[in-house]
């Protein structure tokens, strides 16, 4: 189904790239030190004053004309508690979802080693969901594993001072030391996952409508 091939694009790629999820998850996030306790931001800014919101991209058949602050259904609003986990879901998928978009081009160019997983037992990159279900199991395993690791510190983002996709693992000493580069870098972060997020959706459809690899055109 469609929903399965999804998930396999989406974690096939993850697990060799699980250091790299935990680094950006530091290194494009906000800092424990701008936590609830000592941040400027309050509950009555939009979304706790996270990046996201300044615009001004237009939106044409919006009532707001713009992206600014633009929250159509009033998430924010009528579940103000949920708007830590709201954001941590949303950098965890457009993370995930850059990562899916490589991981399902990259095979159109290069295999792993392995005759199951060559161009010939696969044409296809689409096709290697059905193809490989053993692969998948064990996938579908690890990736269980790294996201029970975050049940704890999700459970507990309300309570202390992590930040929505702030995990604390830097040891690249990636993030910017410069507050507004930071803030930049949080920002692209978030714009590209969430092109990402559709990206993928655009790119699974196209693969399976005209049954072509990459660039998906008929």
């Amino acid at each position: 189904t469609i929903v399965s091939i999804i998930h396999f694009i989406m974690t096939k790629f993850l697990l060799t790239a699980a250091a790299l999820v935990a680094g950006s998850a530091h290194a494009f996030a906000p800092a424990g030190s701008s936590s609830r306790s000592s941040s400027t931001t309050s509950l009555n800014e939009f979304v706790r004053g996270y990046v996201g919101g300044e615009g001004p991209e237009p939106i044409p058949f919006s009532s707001q004309q713009s992206s600014v602050n633009w929250d159509p259904f009033d998430l924010a609003g009528r579940a103000p508690e949920w708007v830590p986990w709201f954001r941590e879901a949303e950098l965890k998928n457009g993370r995930v979802a850059m990562l899916a978009t490589v991981g399902f081009v990259v095979p159109e160019f290069v295999r792993i080693p392995g005759e199951q997983f060559s161009f010939e037992a696969i044409p296809k990159v689409i096709d290697a969901h059905d193809a490989l279900p053993e692969s998948m199991i064990q996938i579908f395993g690890w990736i269980s594993f790294l996201e029970a690791c975050t049940f704890p510190a999700l459970a507990n983002m309300d309570g202390y001072d992590r930040m929505p996709g702030d995990y604390g693992f830097d040891p690249l000493g990636l993030k910017p030391t410069d507050p507004q580069r930071f803030k930049d870098y949080q920002l692209s972060e978030l714009k590209n996952g969430r092109l990402a997020m559709i990206a993928i959706g655009g790119m699974v459809a196209g693969a399976s409508v005209t049954g072509h690899g990459f660039p998906y055109l008929p």
